[in-house]
């Protein structure tokens, strides 16, 4: 019992000692803190002290410093208000002495309008009096000539005109002279150095009319079975095709369209290649080879155009162009022939004067009818007369290709550069592949088919052979007669010889009676007064 008082009392004193050491321990703290607490805020007061002190330094320094600039503006201020003070001053001096002037000019004008009317008055009483001697002069002159001065006028006025004429028919008659004796001559250097400068010598391109097939073989699959293949691709196209009898493996095209002829060439062509010949790989070539024929008339039409240089023209229409690569005329590439012509015409028409570009365009279109000239009736004239209008070009060129060989009247001097470029791309050295023998012995025979008739009296064959005109005895025919001789002279030619597009027959027939009136031998003529 003692024992466990003992340890209480202890555990009661050991309390009592730690609270009164940590009691203390507390307050060394609580006295540590105020003391650091009082040194922060001596700390902050100098450190406030500093920060006050610092800015208002820098405040007093700015206020000196906008004190002073203000000062100075005042002073600039004020010398300009002095400036501008004594420019004001400096201006109504110079107005003073510009009103002064103005004054002793005004008066100067004042005095000279009172001379000018001076004088006006003077020069109207001269002109007066002039007027009325004028006037007395004509009554002397009319009194004294018994003429009067309406008569006088007349007379005057007639003897000036014949004078006139006199000289205008000397005149006319002098450059008409010297424009006959250099005419021929300037022509002649005009077509050569249209020559030198226009045509250009294009490869020539043949036309295929013929696919050679390689083997046996091959020639077997084209065919197919019971000529199966063969008739597809001719239905196909549109085309006869035949083995060379003499060579077994050529391919003959036949047709009469050089469109269908190409596509079926470069269809063929590719099915050989290719190796793969049935039904299904037959129309997709065939397919294939009309896209690729019609992107290239488009592209070449385009080219035409390009390098000519004409203008816009309609895209139907330049593939239309473009069909003119696969025709020939007597052995000549149409479309390079178009390509001479419109160059040739608009060297022409520069060194003339006129429009280029329209004698170009006139050029290039002037044989477009020969482009579809075997889908259409009609000559390529009247075609491509139909195309134009169609397409809507100009009037001039609209002439030069109705009147190109003369079928109608020239109403532009492009129309004639036009038919003279065609005359010489025609007819220049290496242009067309026919021989001259063939083409004499073309016309030759045209012309005896006409002699041959009756009552013909001459022919002659005319723009290369495409025109035969026949002269007729008036005496021996008569019109109907001379119409029936038209009608048989075209049955024969039809018949008997073989010729490119249209031949045109004309007749003609004409009487003419002269008679001639003169002096009677012993009959004197009458003198008139």
């Amino acid at each position: 019992m003692i024992d466990t008082i003992i340890v209480v009392a202890t555990l009661v004193i050991g309390l009592l000692a730690g609270f009164i050491v940590r009691r203390q321990k507390h307050q060394r703290e609580v006295n540590e803190a105020t003391k650091q607490a009082a040194a922060l805020r001596e700390s902050a007061r100098q450190d406030a002290e500093q920060q006050a002190t610092k800015y208002l330094t820098e405040a007093k320094a700015k206020i000196q410093a906008e004190r002073q600039s203000t000062e100075a503006e005042l002073v600039d201020q004020q010398s300009e208000t002095e400036n501008r003070q004594k420019r004001t001053e400096q201006r109504q001096v110079t107005l003073k002495q510009m009103e002064e002037r103005l004054d002793q000019r005004q008066a100067a004008i004042d005095e000279t309008q009172t001379a000018l009317n001076a004088d006006q008055t003077h020069l109207d009483e001269t002109k007066k009096q002039a007027r009325q001697l004028f006037i007395d002069r004509q009554n002397e002159v009319s009194k004294r000539a018994e003429l009067t001065t309406n008569e006088a006028k007349d007379q005057i006025r007639l003897e000036t005109a014949r004078n006139l004429e006199q000289e205008a028919d000397v005149t006319v008659r002098e450059l008409t002279d010297n424009a006959e004796a250099s005419a021929d001559k300037a022509a002649r250097n005009l077509i050569i150095e249209s020559i030198q400068r226009g045509p250009v010598d294009w490869p020539r391109e043949h036309a295929e009319h013929s696919v050679l097939v390689p083997t046996n073989e091959t020639k077997s699959k084209l065919i197919g079975r019971d000529g199966q293949h063969i008739r597809l691709l001719e239905s196909l196209t549109g085309t006869d095709l035949v083995f060379d009898p003499d060579q077994p493996n050529l391919l003959l095209i036949s047709t009469h369209d050089p469109i269908r002829r190409e596509t079926t060439r470069i269809a063929i062509e590719s099915l050989l290649a290719s190796r793969k010949i049935t039904a299904a790989a037959i129309e997709k070539q065939v397919q294939t080879a009309q896209n690729d024929v019609l992107k290239d008339l488009r592209q070449t039409g385009e080219r035409a155009v390009s390098l000519l240089k004409v203008g816009f023209m309609h895209p139907d229409f330049m593939k239309i162009i473009g069909r003119l690569k696969f025709r020939t005329s007597y052995g000549q590439n149409v479309l390079n022939h178009s390509i001479e012509v419109a160059q040739m015409a608009g060297v022409m028409a520069a060194e003339l004067g006129e429009d280029v570009r329209l004698a170009k365009r006139a050029g290039l279109l002037h044989d477009i009818g020969k482009a579809i000239d075997h889908e259409i009736e009609g000559t390529h004239v009247e075609i491509g007369v139909a195309l134009a209008k169609a397409y809507g070009e100009d009037p001039v060129v609209v002439n030069a290709i109705a009147s190109h060989h003369g079928d109608v009247e020239v109403t532009s001097p492009i129309s004639s550069l036009v038919a003279i470029a065609d005359a010489v791309s025609g007819s220049r050295p290496g242009a067309r592949s026919e021989s001259v023998e063939e083409y004499i012995n073309r016309l030759h025979s045209l012309e005896k088919i006409a002699n041959d008739q009756k009552g013909v009296q001459e022919s002659y064959a005319i723009q290369a052979g495409r025109e035969i005109r026949i002269v007729v005895q008036p005496k021996v025919l008569d019109d109907k007669a001379s119409a029936e001789l038209t009608e048989n002279v075209k049955n024969q030619i039809e018949e008997e010889l073989t010729y490119p597009g249209k031949i045109k027959v004309t007749t003609i027939r004409e009487l003419r009676a002269v008679e001639y009136v003169g002096d009677k031998p012993g009959k004197k003529k009458k003198k008139r007064a």
